[in-house]
């Protein structure tokens, strides 16, 4: 699989970096849509997303950094390497959570309210950021048999992508994106509904999104590792827990997602 889209010049257009762009692109396009339709303050967005994309992208590189500091030890250069892979989407989440609160915080705008509005924006934007791993040959399962991913329903280019030194492998990537675009259909149904309450978005997000990763990465060849037990996996529970927190404290206020302005 080619990682490279195009070149101009020396210029190397990487896929990866491609479609974290779209992904960026395509979230700025849906949020700036519900901000108008929810009559939110309109001030504040274009900076917020402008300081928003360097620090997730910083967020989730740093955590993948540190986890494979055995390696960037070995190989400063690499570090500053994005279009080689190795973005980490927990760190992401965790860097552009902090930064949102303390945005929110400082412009006086309801932060769980960005945050529901964000939710099916961020699960849409890993469902496209995923493809990444596919031209990267990366975020892999084990190794299968072609009888095996021919008899699920898998695109045919996916299964020749997952065709990789002469053997074929799980494309836990495809899974991942599949499950991430069906929670994006799910937020935004459960967003349409006029009587939602503030905070049930985010929560889906949180569960959806944590329960699917806890066991894709059973599935991962390529894990981040603390000791013996794979980072994602205690991040994915971690995630779980507080979409719980997310539900219960949207029914105990029962505020209502399309009544707050701000």
């Amino acid at each position: 699989m080619n990682s490279i889209m195009f070149t101009v010049g020396p210029l190397e257009i990487h896929w990866y970096s491609f479609l974290i762009l779209m992904g960026f692109l395509i979230g700025y396009a849906l949020t700036y849509l519900e901000l108008k339709k929810e009559k939110m303050p309109m001030s504040f967005f274009s900076d917020y997303f402008c300081y928003l994309v360097p620090i997730v992208i910083i967020g989730a590189r740093l955590y993948y950094v540190i986890f494979e500091w055995q390696y960037y030890a070995q190989n400063l250069g690499e570090v500053f390497a994005i279009w080689h892979g190795g973005l980490a989407i927990h760190g992401g989440i965790i860097a552009g959570i902090l930064f949102t609160i303390f945005y929110t915080k400082k412009h006086q705008v309801n932060t769980l309210k960005l945050f529901d509005m964000l939710a099916p924006v961020l699960i849409l934007g890993q469902a496209i950021g995923r493809w990444g791993n596919f031209f990267n040959s990366e975020a892999y399962g084990p190794a299968t048999t072609l009888s095996h991913l021919q008899s699920l329903p898998i695109p045919s280019f996916v299964i020749q992508g997952m065709h990789i030194g002469g053997v074929y492998y799980e494309p836990t990537f495809f899974y991942e994106s599949m499950i991430c675009l069906l929670g994006f259909l799910l937020i935004m149904l459960v967003r349409h509904y006029k009587k939602v309450y503030l905070g049930i978005c985010s929560g889906i997000y949180f569960i959806v999104y944590g329960i699917a990763r806890f066991f894709i990465e059973a599935l991962r060849q390529d894990s981040l590792m603390l000791g013996s037990l794979k980072v994602a996996q205690i991040v994915s529970i971690l995630m779980i827990v507080i979409g719980i927190g997310f539900l219960v404290y949207a029914f105990y206020r029962k505020e209502y997602y399309h009544e707050v302005v701000r």
